[in-house]
């Protein structure tokens, strides 16, 4: 990815425009812009997040405690504000932790042409083969990568990816690394139609598999997917332990991203 300096604002205004302020729903969700705010909400634990904000110093605080207050009300027992550090106002994270939010680990936004990935290797390590998801069975062997690669369970991933393999499967493209009989490295691509930029999430090796080249190797078998659906950008919010792979895979940054976290209290 070129680091030139228009070239990267022009992608990251692309990318807003598409993934933030037009996003598409996720299954049996809705998007809609209210105000200054572009929302998601769902039924269940998972997919309740702001995607965007044009906010400032004046309406920013309204705004949190009106988002707040709909979720709230819904019977939500969580959402997620993704802040962007280029977000407005420059003090917006401070005033989301000032309204009860909690701030998760930050990730940057990294962003390769998928015509730039095109040399990378596809043959898999030795000992390793590649199952694709189509059904719950491979949902539960990416569940099971999750939970040993990240340490702990995430509420309501096991049904998002059902949801995603059985509701869009056209839209969805999840592989699940196999050592043997023993999954080792899963993730999942989501392409929105006709749109320019395919996420990579979900990224996530065993300890013992890693360093062999098994997330390069998923990352390459998704470049190959988005080069056959032409879609022209890769999309990936990367961990401090996958920047530095993606950046030699010629990824580069776009911006850092932070996800505060509401929660719903005990009940009084």
């Amino acid at each position: 990815m070129t680091t030139d300096h228009d070239e990267l604002l022009k992608v990251r205004a692309r990318y807003d425009r598409e993934m933030r302020r037009e996003a598409l729903p996720d299954p049996a969700a809705r998007v809609e812009r209210v105000g200054a705010v572009v929302r998601q909400s769902a039924p269940g634990d998972g997919g309740n997040s702001i995607l965007w904000s044009d906010l400032d110093e004046a309406t920013a605080d309204a705004e949190i405690a009106a988002q707040v207050a709909f979720f709230a009300g819904a019977g939500a027992s969580s959402f997620e504000w993704k802040l962007y550090d280029y977000d407005r106002p420059a003090d917006l994270g401070d005033r989301l932790r000032a309204a009860g939010l909690v701030a998760e680990p930050a990730e940057t936004l990294m962003v390769a042409r998928v015509a730039d990935l095109a040399g990378l290797p596809v043959e898999p390590p030795e000992g390793i083969t590649l199952r694709v998801v189509t059904d719950e069975a491979g949902v539960d062997l990416m569940v099971e990568v999750h939970d040993r690669a990240f340490g702990a369970g995430r509420p309501g991933l096991r049904e998002q990816l059902l949801g995603l393999v059985r509701d869009e499967p056209g839209n969805v493209a999840a592989v699940v690394a196999m050592a043997g009989a023993t999954p080792v490295s899963a993730a999942r691509m989501e392409m929105r139609p006709g749109g320019s930029f395919a996420g990579l999430w979900g990224g996530g090796t065993v300890p013992e598999w890693r360093g062999r080249g098994v997330y390069r190797l998923l990352v390459a078998h998704r470049a190959r997917i988005a080069a056959e659906r032409g879609i022209p950008y890769l999309q990936v919010d990367a961990s401090d332990e996958s920047r530095p792979i993606l950046e030699r895979l010629g990824f580069g940054a776009l911006g850092v991203t932070v996800p505060y976290l509401w929660e719903r209290g005990p009940e009084a």
